[in-house]
């Protein structure tokens, strides 16, 4: 998931405002409850070394964990080179970078922008009154959340087999929770979990019949997509699972965990491991082509070209403490 790109770049225009998901600190009141919670220490940011000439006008930037129901974020400590600025900037709703704006690294020297943060991760646990749960009329929801009835990178939803599992599968079911039940264990019964690999897509789990983690995630997805189900990516540290949107007897909204491999783990969500991003189609910022899109938001570098200029070694930090 690394990337580095090397032109000239403008500006980012910045988004300092608090991302609106940052505010249910006490739950979720009709979706999930809260389980156990773990304090975690995570780092992110980047190590720029000169090589060849100084390296001027750095810009990158490097995802890091942002707050959400289950989950509280904040800055405990910070490594900064002189002249070194940061900012943040959310990307489609689901992800947070925070931007790195380097002045100047002269030959052969080191410019760090490192961030550690405590990350408190609740357990999820299964909501209290499935059966009242409904679907949403896709043309109520919000853009926030039509999003996630599209096709995305390796979420096929056009596909023919897809739209026929779609079509057939959990028609017979009386309740929402039930129907996208019956598509969970579809996908786990299509779909045989294999460790390892590269991520291939839905389209190619189906066909192939086995999947990692990422692929039956995938899957499933698109499957509840193309039923008019929202239903996005969840990331974490090495591995991924999905969340489905339904609505409560109230009719508000709600995200509801699942994890198409491996254990059994429908509704809830018993790992609290941070979560790094949430969704599957980001435009990267850096991007010149609109059509660009991203499942999963990867680290960037820029380095505006200078006569006698240098190439920058790039080393980006993402990991557990």
């Amino acid at each position: 998931m690394r990337r580095i790109d090397l032109f000239a770049v403008s500006l980012l225009v910045l988004s300092m405002a608090a991302p609106a998901w940052a505010q249910f600190k006490e739950g979720d009141p009709g979706g999930t409850k809260q389980g156990v919670t773990q304090t975690h220490k995570w780092q992110a940011g980047v190590i720029v070394t000169a090589m060849g000439g100084p390296c001027k006008a750095i810009v990158g930037y490097v995802p890091v964990p942002s707050e959400w129901p289950e989950q509280t974020v904040k800055v405990v400590d910070q490594t900064l080179s002189p002249g070194a600025k940061i900012s943040y900037l959310t990307v489609d709703e689901g992800a947070r970078v925070m931007v790195v704006n380097i002045p100047l690294v002269p030959l052969n020297e080191e410019a760090k922008a490192l961030l550690t943060f405590e990350v408190k991760r609740t357990a999820q646990l299964p909501p209290e009154d499935k059966d009242s749960l409904q679907f949403a009329e896709p043309k109520s929801l919000p853009l926030a959340i039509h999003r996630y009835l599209g096709p995305g990178p390796k979420i096929e939803t056009r596909d023919p087999k897809i739209r026929e599992a779609a079509k057939d599968v959990g028609s017979n079911c009386d309740k929402a929770w039930k129907h996208v039940e019956a598509i969970y264990d579809w996908v786990r019964e299509k779909v045989q979990y294999k460790t390892g690999g590269a991520f291939k897509g839905a389209s190619a789990a189906l066909k192939d019949g086995v999947g990692n983690h990422d692929d039956m995630t995938a899957l499933f997805i698109a499957v509840c997509r193309a039923a008019d189900i929202p239903a996005r990516f969840v990331w974490v540290d090495q591995f991924s699972y999905a969340e489905f949107y339904l609505l409560d007897k109230k009719g508000d909204g709600h995200w509801f965990p699942c994890a198409p491999a491996g254990a059994r783990v429908f509704g809830e969500m018993p790992d609290t491991k941070p979560i790094l991003e949430k969704g599957d189609n980001f435009s990267p910022p850096y991007s010149k082509n609109k059509k660009d899109r991203q499942y999963f938001l990867r680290e960037f570098l820029a380095v505006k070209p200078v006569a006698n200029g240098g190439q920058p070694r790039v080393q980006f930090v993402r990991k557990p403490m």
